[in-house]
């Protein structure tokens, strides 16, 4: 069983798509197709059911996925022990960040990382942070650095790395926009544009309104807090954003009995050795978490 095939395998399985895998692994459509196909030969059972343009894993592919997934871990386990032993920091590195973090966080840390380690080659994949996370859960990404969930799941270590203070918002002509202070039932009285339902940053804002009993009235929700600003920005109702976005197009709100944050940080998979460019990704995170806190 060749390592190659499993990882056509394992890419076709998550992405639900040839096409797709090929393009997460810069292969072929063909070159996967045929690693699938040898692998299914040698097994002797097919591994995906092909109808039309669906493609779904078959009781032979959702037997073997599992155990794909963990040799394909040992694996990559094994290298990087490998890589310890020689002390270099250097090889491959995947990384899973929200967009949020990956445009206003990340740019200096990777440009001082980059320029300290060249040898190390990233992956760097942008997504939701509860996407992120199980990544690292899967052993799929090393590190995640994201919004970090509110509970977080025994298999993850994490740190802090920013403080995030959240604000409530409105557009310049939004009738609450000149109020000097409001109360939480004052806004339930208003349509809310806030994050996806099951995102950590709206598990804050929901938790911040739970012991009041009240109700969100959420006309529209996205994970892309730049969209959420624009919606805001042009009346569409009242949210919830970090601080480091306001600008002129917004009106701060003060909510008596209210302030909220969340944390950015990173997180790794507390069972499973770290890389030397992992480790060293930390101490880069850990030095820009020190300058935050002397700003």
């Amino acid at each position: 069983m060749d390592i190659h095939e499993l990882q056509a395998f394992v890419a076709v399985a998550e992405q639900g798509s040839f096409s797709r895998a090929s393009e997460s692994l810069f292969l072929t459509q063909p070159a996967v197709s045929k690693r699938i196909a040898h692998l299914e030969e040698e097994l002797g059972a097919p591994l995906f059911d092909r109808i039309g343009r669906q493609v779904r894993l078959t009781e032979a592919g959702r037997a073997l996925l599992p155990r794909a997934r963990d040799i394909l871990l040992a694996l990559a386990e094994a290298r990087r022990a490998l890589g310890e032993i020689s002390g270099n920091v250097a090889g491959p590195l995947a990384i899973a960040t929200s967009h949020h973090i990956g445009l206003h966080r990340l740019p200096p840390v990777l440009r001082a990382y980059t320029a300290r380690w060249p040898e190390v080659e990233l992956d760097l994949q942008f997504m939701d942070s509860e996407l992120a996370c199980q990544a690292v859960r899967r052993g799929e990404r090393e590190l995640g650095i994201v919004t970090l969930p509110v509970a977080p799941p025994p298999e993850l270590e994490s740190r802090i790395v920013w403080p995030d203070p959240l604000c409530f918002v409105v557009g310049p002509e939004h009738p609450l926009a000149r109020a000097s202070s409001l109360t939480p039932d004052d806004l339930c009285h208003h349509p809310a544009v806030l994050p996806a339902r099951g995102t950590y940053t709206r598990e804050v804002i929901e938790a911040a309104f739970r012991p009041a009993a009240l109700t969100i009235p959420v006309r529209l929700e996205t994970n892309y807090l730049e969209t959420i600003k624009m919606m805001v920005s042009v009346g569409l109702g009242w949210s919830v954003l970090p601080q480091s976005m306001l600008g002129n197009e917004l009106r701060a709100l003060s909510i008596r009995g209210m302030t909220l944050s969340r944390r950015l940080g990173v997180v790794w998979h507390g069972r499973r050795t770290l890389s030397n460019a992992a480790r060293a990704m930390l101490d880069a995170l850990s030095t820009s978490a020190d300058e935050a806190a002397v700003v």
